[in-house]
């Protein structure tokens, strides 16, 4: 084709958000003399889990970019286009300006954001959450003209982006279906903190609501529920992602149940020499080997690393045991951690189980000044003793701390384990040894079983 470029390289990663970035860098790292190249559809890429704090704690998209001076400086090449159509059989990759021919070629396309089934989403001043830097900004400025501000759904992304618009100085509703926030990853006792600790700060929280349309004359000018009616200036859709598996799709990648492509344990799909990674793909759980939509960062940069890895031969071994869905967010000094299955989820599953709550000040002694109380949950099969699940609330010790419970789930850790878990700390570092709470758990669960 005229004013088209043909190039070749030996990898060809579509995608540059974490885990097109990790499978680029990790395939330079294992295969130095391999030409790797990177498409990427905007120039300037967004860092996903920061997206929520542009609104209040950044101020500003320009603090949220996600970088890629690292994987460059490594060797990996960077291309800023659209890839429009991809030829398996033939092993090329075309955009409007260039025919790519590759000899590995890795999907990390991500995701986009599911709009509900209710009338109204289409007027002016019904957003979504977009992952892209031209529809943040967009959204930015529009917030800065409201007042009042309802955002649909309470998972991660909702109660986030609800808080720091709140820090923006805006009257904000929360509205979610369930009967409490976050009710993917923490039982009910833990999503009403997050809700309690929202109230506190002027947020309007409704749960078990159902929202039944948008209206407004051409522009949003109230959200309409089963059982009454929010006014609202502008509304902010977060009811959840799909993966993109456009590309996907038209080259005939098997896809699963939830429509994400289906991979094996070294991230390789169905199609000859296409692997996929991130929020594209379809997840399975740790636990009940059930299909799900699990799409995190952390998890996207684990299949990059495995993918890239493994691209022209087996070098690192993966026992695919599904995905843990290891979580963790903050409001106003409020941190909560989850791993593995909540013990509402898990006995809806079948699974005979024994919990066990602690308290304990993540300092010691309490007096401390940066101190904060750990309250944490631990939930264990009763039969076998295996634990399965663990939420945590406190400060930010959470955020290691949850990660520590999902080594020790992934490892098939048993309370006996834990309760002997041996530890080090530090007064201005950890929980006293007398009441660890991950041993004091574990001990009380034993005593139950």
């Amino acid at each position: 084709m005229r004013g088209v470029k043909a190039v070749k390289y030996d990898v060809v990663v579509v995608g540059g958000g974490p885990g097109g970035l990790i499978t680029a860098a990790t395939a330079k790292k294992n295969y130095p003399d391999k030409s790797v190249l990177l498409v990427k559809k905007e120039k300037i890429g967004m860092v996903p889990c920061g997206i929520p704090y542009i609104f209040g704690t950044l101020g500003s998209t320009d603090k949220n970019v996600l970088p890629t001076a690292g994987v460059e400086k490594l060797g990996v090449e960077i291309m800023v286009a659209e890839v429009r159509e991809i030829d398996p059989n033939k092993k090329i990759v075309k955009t409007s300006e260039s025919v790519i021919e590759y000899e590995k070629l890795v999907l990390a396309t991500g995701s986009e954001p599911v709009l509900p089934g209710i009338d109204g989403v289409d007027l002016e001043g019904v957003f979504t959450v977009s992952k892209y830097k031209d529809d943040l900004d967009k959204l930015l400025e529009a917030l800065k003209k409201a007042e009042r501000v309802v955002v649909i759904g309470g998972g991660f992304i909702g109660v986030e982006v609800t808080d720091e618009i709140r820090k923006m100085g805006k009257k904000v509703t929360l509205i979610e279906l369930m009967d409490h926030l976050l009710p993917a990853a923490f039982d009910e006792e833990f999503g009403r903190m997050a809700e309690e600790k929202l109230r506190e700060h002027g947020v309007e929280v409704l749960t078990g609501k159902r929202v039944k349309s948008i209206e407004g004359a051409s522009k949003v000018e109230k959200v309409v529920l089963e059982d009454g009616e929010v006014k609202a200036d502008l509304v902010i859709l977060s009811t959840g992602y799909r993966p993109r598996t456009t590309l996907a799709k038209e080259i005939g990648i098997k896809l699963g149940e939830t429509g994400g492509v289906l991979t094996d344990e070294y991230m390789r799909t169905s199609v000859e020499d296409v692997f996929a990674v991130g929020d594209v793909v379809e997840h399975v759980c740790f636990f009940t080997r059930k299909p799900g939509r699990l799409m995190l960062a952390s998890t996207a940069t684990f299949e990059a690393r495995v993918a890239g890895a493994n691209l022209f031969k087996l070098r690192v071994l993966r026992t695919n045991k599904g995905n843990l869905g290891i979580f963790s967010t903050s409001i106003e000094g409020l941190t909560l951690g989850a791993a593995g299955c909540n013990e509402k989820m898990i006995k809806e599953e079948g699974f005979e189980v024994v919990s066990a709550v602690v308290e304990a000040p993540d300092r010691h002694p309490g007096s401390i000044p940066d101190v904060s109380k750990i309250t944490m949950k631990l939930v264990f099969s009763k039969e076998s003793g295996h634990l399965l699940g663990g939420q945590v609330a406190g400060g930010k010790s959470v955020g290691e701390i949850i990660n520590m419970i999902g080594m020790a789930i992934q490892k098939g850790m048993t309370a006996a384990e834990l309760a002997t878990l041996q530890i080090g700390t530090h007064p201005l570092l950890t929980p006293a040894p007398t009441v660890y709470p991950i041993v004091t758990a574990a001990e009380k669960a034993l005593m139950s079983m």
